[in-house]
């Protein structure tokens, strides 16, 4: 989804946060290896990893859940996710063996929240710091069975229930959100993927503001060179490169690069 310049001047009128009004630590450097866990580089701070993955010793660990979508593989009631138009499972159109979850009713929320909980609560117990829940945005592509009133109204379910482990929540891209991720869903932080690829990172740094932003660009779908990206003035404080599986240090393919 794209800003249109009304939603924009929106989002800079509500003001961002203020410097360290965050949980990110200030001038995060940060590592994004949903891939694969690997020794981060020196003079990384901040590192994401799957939930299934353990915590960067001595670093800010973020621990990334699939929360509005099923992981592939994953044994889940058929009666939770969404139905297309043949009452079929309605998957995710880029990754067909993910499956958006029923979202659209109280009972359908509180119920999919149920089977999330347990995963929430093993991010804390492994000692990561903070959670981040990946696709808030797959009501853009449920063909309108879900909204994005379904989408904020289960993501306040998620963060608060994160809070309840002692772990703030980010929001993992859909810029279209402006101030309600933060103001409505709770949301501390934010993970944005491809926002100068597609002009969106003042959606998040003028929200969030820059130290509480963490940005991803993919190799192989820059707009211009990853020295521009770095340039823009509106980037996240920590903005890195990488390569689109996310392969570990050592991996064919694997690309990792940070703004300087």
């Amino acid at each position: 989804m794209r800003l249109r310049a009304g939603l924009l001047a929106l989002i800079c009128a509500a003001g961002p946060l203020a410097a360290g009004d965050g949980p990110l630590p200030a001038g995060a450097v940060a590592d994004y290896q949903l891939g694969g866990a690997y020794p981060p580089p020196r003079g990384v701070t901040v590192v994401a990893r799957d939930v299934t993955d353990s915590p960067a010793p001595g670093l800010y660990n973020i621990c990334y859940v699939n929360g509005f979508q099923t992981q592939p593989g994953a044994d889940w009631p058929e009666a939770l996710l969404l139905k297309d138009g043949a009452g079929a499972p309605l998957a995710d159109p880029a990754w067909p063996d993910e499956f958006l979850l029923d979202i659209g009713s109280p009972e359908t929320r509180k119920a999919n929240l149920a089977r999330l909980a347990p995963v929430i609560r093993t991010c804390a117990e492994k000692g990561f710091d903070a959670v981040e829940f990946d696709n808030l945005d797959s009501y853009t592509r449920s063909g309108g069975r879900l909204s994005r009133q379904d989408a904020l109204a289960f993501a306040s379910l998620l963060v608060a229930e994160a809070a309840r482990h002692g772990l703030p929540a980010g929001q993992k891209n859909t810029p279209g959100l402006g101030r309600l991720g933060r103001e409505r869903a709770g949301f501390r932080f934010a993970v944005a993927e491809g926002c100068h690829r597609w002009d969106e990172c003042a959606a998040y740094t003028r929200v969030y503001g820059r130290d509480q932003v963490l940005g991803i660009e993919y190799a192989d779908d820059l707009r211009g060179s990853f020295a521009e990206a770095c340039a823009d003035p509106d980037r996240p404080g920590s903005l890195i490169l990488r390569d689109r599986l996310l392969s570990p240090a050592g991996a064919p393919g694997h690309v990792l690069a940070f703004c300087h």
